[in-house]
């Protein structure tokens, strides 16, 4: 079809179409036709109609986002109001610092399920998570059986922040009892992560259950020296630490006549923290009292002997 122009009696043709139907104009003003139009109007419908339905649900998500905003406030909130209620009632750190961790990630998890809810059906999504926790859980025993070890040790209370234990041939000082596994800070000052099932299937020595240890100590004395002698100066060596307790009384025995000395068993009081610095102290300060007092410690010595042949 050719459309036709006629100015001043002159006939122009300015389009040509091979349309068998009338053409249109688009948004930009340019000819169309007509079925052209129809998919272009289509595709701006639908876009629009994404546009409507995104201010349609800005409502809801602005509400989900202040909902989610919210718990994470609330959690936090209610996580220092539970830690000033139980330091206030003297209650383990190593406690506080659990329930802490558990009720904030309940609290947060409660509500991001509420902001979901306002977009998707909860229950057939919890049944979902339902079942992939499920499976999940089957290939993650070994971390159910770290957490509930760790809910055990809470229970049991084997030990508490700041104790000095041992368990499997590590010794160190509690810092942290998590979720999955228990820290400790060696004497060294290195950092031990234990994993809590090893801690509820192991021996633990928790030195510090108590708030007084004994140190027990072994001195030798040579056959020839005055054991009165040596007993009077070790108890007076004892009394020269200041960190030693009185009571109990500390006591000093014969223990064992060994084949080249006599062993004097020494048995000191003491605060369970001053352990170490009451076993160093009568260390250095036994000895320093035996050479003044002219008390041998006996010692392996090699004697050689040498046999000149003669012929």
């Amino acid at each position: 079809m050719n459309i036709l122009l006629t100015v001043s009696g002159t006939t122009t043709e300015i389009i040509q179409s091979t349309s068998t139907t009338n053409p249109m104009l688009d948004e930009n003003g340019q000819f169309v036709s007509p079925e052209e139009a129809v998919r272009n109007f289509s595709t701006l419908w639908k876009e629009w109609d994404l546009v409507n339905k995104f201010f349609d649900k800005l409502p809801t998500l602005i509400l989900a986002v202040a909902t989610v905003l919210i718990g994470f406030f609330l959690a936090k909130l209610i996580s220092k109001i539970l830690i000033r209620t139980m330091k206030n009632r003297n209650v383990d750190p190593t406690v506080y610092l659990f329930i802490d961790r558990f009720v904030s990630i309940i609290i947060k998890v409660a509500f991001v399920l509420t902001a979901v809810s306002m977009f998707f059906n909860v229950n057939s999504f919890l049944a979902a998570f339902g079942a992939a926790g499920l499976t999940a859980g089957l290939g993650l025993q070994d971390s159910v059986s770290q957490f509930a070890s760790g809910i055990q040790i809470l229970m049991n209370r084997p030990f508490k922040n700041g104790d000095y234990i041992e368990v499997a041939g590590q010794a160190g000082y509690v810092d942290e009892i998590r979720f999955m596994n228990t820290i400790i800070t060696t004497m060294d000052n290195k950092r031990v992560v234990i994993p809590n099932t090893h801690l509820t299937k192991n021996e633990i020595v928790n030195f510090s259950a108590e708030d007084k240890r004994r140190v027990d100590l072994i001195y030798s004395i040579s056959y020839s020296d005055d054991i009165e002698k040596a007993k009077s100066v070790l108890k007076n060596t004892i009394h020269s630490v200041e960190q030693a307790l009185d009571d109990p009384e500390p006591t000093v025995y014969v223990g064992k006549h060994s084949e080249s000395s006599i062993d004097l068993i020494v048995r000191v009081w003491c605060k369970s923290s001053d352990y170490w610095t009451v076993y160093y102290a009568m260390q250095e300060k036994v000895k320093l009292a035996f050479d003044k007092n002219g008390i041998n410690i006996p010692f392996n010595q090699l004697d050689v002997h040498i046999v000149e042949n003669k012929k």
